[in-house]
C-alpha cells in the first residue's frame, strides 16, 4: 500500500522566492548627473560610453508599489534588469502575473543546494603576530620574501619604472567584510590619503563594514597592503601593485551560509559600484554546488554571471577568483568567474610557477576557456589581528591581478573600455597564445602589457621544431634553447619601496623573539580557503628561477583542449605525439620559452 502525502495548506502557500520582471519603464524621469557622481560621469565620457542607457534609469516607483502591495516582502529592485526580486506565496505570484506592467514571474529558488557553511570553509582566527623592538609587527625573512615575490611575478619593477601605482583608478571590492581595516597599519596610507571613498554593507543594508569578516581585509591587503616601514613616517614594500588607487568596499558576502541574497548583494553592489565611478571591481568569491549544477556554469544561468556581464558593458572590469575547488569532487571554476566577460584568475604555487592544486579549472559549461590568466595562490597579507599572515586560495590571485589592471588603465589614461583591458591583460600572460585549462594564458606581466601598447611584438624566435616520423610526430629543442639565459640578480629593495632619504629597507627586519621561542616560528594560512600543514615556511628561490618547462595541448579546430600537459625539459626530445590525433581539423600546439609553434595534418 502507497501512501499518498498532500501538502497541507500551510505547505502550499509558504513564501518562496520569485524574480519579477517588468516590461517597460514608463513614465520616468532621469537626470544622469543627478544620480551618477563626478567620477562615473568622467569614466563614461573617457571610456566614450553614453551618459546613460535604458539600463540605467529607475524601475518606475508605481511599478514597484504594486509588487510591494500584494507580496510579503521586497528583497531587491534592480536598474539594470528593470526587475523586483521578492518573497510570496504561490497565490501572491499568480496575481502578480495578472499586472498589466509584468512581464513574468519565475521562481527564484531560495534553498536547496546549500551548503552549511561558507564556501571559503570556516575562516580561522588568529593571534596578534610577534612585535619587533619598534613595535612593528614582525615579519620573518621567508615571508618578506614571499611578498615581494609575489609582486615581483607581474612586473612589479617594469611598473615603478613607468610610474605605475594605481593612481587615479576606482577599484571596488565585493567581499564579506573588511575587519580591522579601518586601523591596520598596512592600509595607513590609504586613510591617511582618504582613498577609501565609499563603503556599503548590502546584507545589513549600513555604510559600515569594518566589522564581521575578515576576508575582505586580507584580499585589500593583495591590493593596496603595505609591510611596516622603518618608522611611522615611511611606507614598506607595497603587498599588491596598486597601493595608489582609490577604494569602494562592498560586503555581499555572508559568513554562516551561501544564501541566495548574496547574490542580490553582488548585483546591488555592481549597480552601486557603476554609480560611484568603479573602474575595476575584484571579487574573491565563487558560488558552485551550493546551488549550481557543472552544466549551468556558463555564465548565463547564475543571476551574479549575467550581473557581471552587465557591469562590463558599463565600462568595469570584472576580475573574478576561479574558485578553489581544483582538488575536490567539483573541480571546476565557479560563477561569475565563468562569465564570457569575467576575467578569471586561478592560483599558481610560487615554489614551481605552476598551477596550484586546489585552484579550480575550466573550460567553462560552454568550452570557453577559463580561468583566463593566474598569479600567485599563496602569498602574505595583512590579518584582522594587525600582523601580517601566509594564506592560500584564489581568493588573492585575483586582487593581484586587479592591481595589474588598474596600471594598465592608469598607462591608458582611463580610456580604456572594461573588454579593452580585458584582453590586454590575458595578452600580457606569459604563455600567450598558448592556453590550457589550469593556467590560462599563464602569468600576466608588466613588461609584456606595457610594450603591447607601442605595437605588436617581435616575433619570437623558435626554440624547438616538430620532427616527423612515420607515425609520430616529435617536439625537439634547438641546441640555443637549451642554454639557460643570464638573468641579472634581484635586489632585496628596489626603488619602488625605499622613502627618501633612508636605505633602511635594504635589508629585511628581523624581530625579536621572547626566549625560548623557536627561530622559525610556524606559520599558518588563516584565509578561509585552504588549510596548510603547520611548519615554517618553505624557502624560495629568488623570481624567476623556475626551471624550463615545456607546455603542450591538442585542441579540436574550435579550440576545445583534448588533452594539455607541462613537462620538464631536462633533454632536447620532450614529447612524441601520434600524428593521427593531429588530423580532422586538430592541432597540437606546443610553448617553450616564449614561442608557440602548432603542428597539424
Amino acid at each position: 500500500m502507497r501512501l499518498l502525502v498532500v501538502p497541507g495548506p500551510s505547505q502550499a502557500q509558504a513564501p518562496a522566492r520569485y524574480w519579477v520582471s517588468f516590461r517597460d519603464k514608463a513614465g520616468v524621469q532621469f537626470d544622469p548627473a543627478h544620480y551618477f557622481s563626478p567620477a562615473a560621469q568622467a569614466r563614461r565620457q573617457r571610456q566614450g560610453l553614453p551618459a546613460a542607457d535604458f539600463s540605467d534609469r529607475p524601475v518606475p516607483p508605481a511599478y514597484v508599489a504594486a509588487v510591494q502591495a500584494r507580496v510579503d516582502t521586497l528583497t531587491l529592485v534592480s536598474r539594470w534588469f528593470n526587475a523586483v526580486a521578492c518573497r510570496a506565496t504561490p497565490a501572491q505570484a499568480a496575481a502578480l502575473r495578472q499586472l498589466p506592467v509584468v512581464a513574468s514571474v519565475v521562481a527564484w529558488p531560495l534553498a536547496s543546494r546549500l551548503r552549511p557553511a561558507s564556501y571559503y570553509k570556516t575562516e580561522k582566527q588568529v593571534a596578534s603576530p610577534s612585535q619587533s623592538a619598534a613595535g612593528r609587527p614582525a615579519v620573518s625573512p621567508a615571508d618578506y620574501l614571499l611578498a615581494r615575490q609575489q609582486t615581483a611575478a607581474l612586473g612589479r619593477a617594469d611598473l615603478s619604472r613607468a610610474g605605475l601605482l594605481g593612481q587615479g583608478v576606482r577599484i571596488a571590492v565585493f567581499d564579506v567584510g573588511f575587519r580591522g581595516a579601518d586601523w591596520h597599519p598596512a592600509f595607513r596610507a590609504l586613510r591617511r590619503e582618504r582613498r577609501i571613498v565609499a563603503t556599503y554593507d548590502f546584507l545589513k543594508n549600513q555604510p559600515g563594514v569594518f566589522r564581521g569578516g575578515s576576508h575582505g581585509t586580507e584580499v585589500l591587503g593583495c591590493l593596496a597592503g603595505r609591510l611596516p616601514g622603518p618608522d611611522t613616517l615611511h611606507l614598506g614594500p607595497a603587498l599588491g601593485l596598486a597601493p595608489a588607487a582609490t577604494y569602494l568596499l562592498a560586503r555581499t558576502e555572508g559568513l554562516a551560509s551561501e544564501r541566495y541574497s548574496e547574490e542580490e548583494a553582488w548585483l546591488r553592489a555592481a549597480e552601486w559600484a557603476d554609480q560611484q565611478g568603479a573602474d575595476i571591481i575584484s571579487s574573491s568569491l565563487a558560488y558552485t554546488e551550493q546551488r549550481y549544477f557543472p552544466e549551468q556554469m556558463d555564465g548565463r544561468h547564475s543571476l551574479i554571471g549575467r550581473a557581471a556581464t552587465l557591469a562590463a558593458r558599463k565600462g568595469m572590469l570584472v576580475v573574478s577568483a576561479a574558485g578553489n575547488d581544483g582538488d575536490d569532487d567539483w573541480g571546476r571554476i565557479g560563477t561569475p568567474a565563468d562569465a564570457d566577460s569575467v576575467l578569471a584568475v586561478g592560483g599558481l604555487d610560487p615554489a614551481t610557477g605552476l598551477h596550484l592544486a586546489f585552484s579550480s579549472v575550466g573550460p567553462s559549461a560552454d568550452r570557453r576557456l577559463k580561468p583566463d590568466v593566474s598569479a600567485f595562490g599563496i602569498v602574505l597579507t595583512a590579518n584582522a589581528s594587525g600582523g601580517f599572515e601566509r594564506v592560500e586560495g584564489t581568493s588573492f590571485s585575483a586582487p593581484l591581478v586587479a592591481g595589474l589592471a588598474a596600471c594598465a588603465q592608469q598607462a591608458g589614461g582611463g580610456k580604456l573600455t572594461a573588454m579593452e583591458l580585458f584582453r590586454q591583460v590575458r595578452e600580457a600572460g606569459e604563455l600567450y597564445p598558448y592556453y590550457d585549462y589550469a593556467h590560462g594564458y599563464g602569468r600576466p606581466e608588466a613588461s609584456r602589457l606595457l610594450a603591447r601598447r607601442l605595437g605588436p611584438p617581435p616575433a619570437p624566435e623558435p626554440t624547438f621544431d616538430f620532427v616527423v616520423h612515420d607515425s609520430l610526430v616529435a617536439v625537439v629543442l634547438r641546441p640555443a634553447a637549451t642554454v639557460p639565459a643570464a638573468r641579472p640578480l634581484p635586489l632585496v629593495a628596489e626603488t619602488d619601496e625605499l622613502a627618501a632619504g633612508t636605505t633602511d629597507w635594504l635589508t629585511p627586519p628581523t624581530p625579536e623573539r621572547p626566549p625560548g621561542t623557536p627561530t622559525a616560528p610556524d606559520v599558518r594560512p588563516v584565509g578561509k580557503e585552504h588549510d596548510a600543514p603547520p611548519g615554517p615556511a618553505p624557502a624560495l628561490p629568488p623570481y624567476p628561477a623556475y626551471p624550463g618547462r615545456l607546455y603542450w595541448h591538442l585542441a579540436n579546430a574550435r579550440g576545445v583542449l583534448h588533452r594539455y600537459e607541462v613537462r620538464a625539459a631536462t633533454q632536447r626530445l620532450v614529447v612524441q605525439v601520434p600524428r593521427r590525433l593531429a588530423k580532422n581539423g586538430n592541432v597540437l600546439r606546443v610553448y617553450y620559452q616564449g614561442y608557440t609553434g602548432q603542428y597539424a595534418e
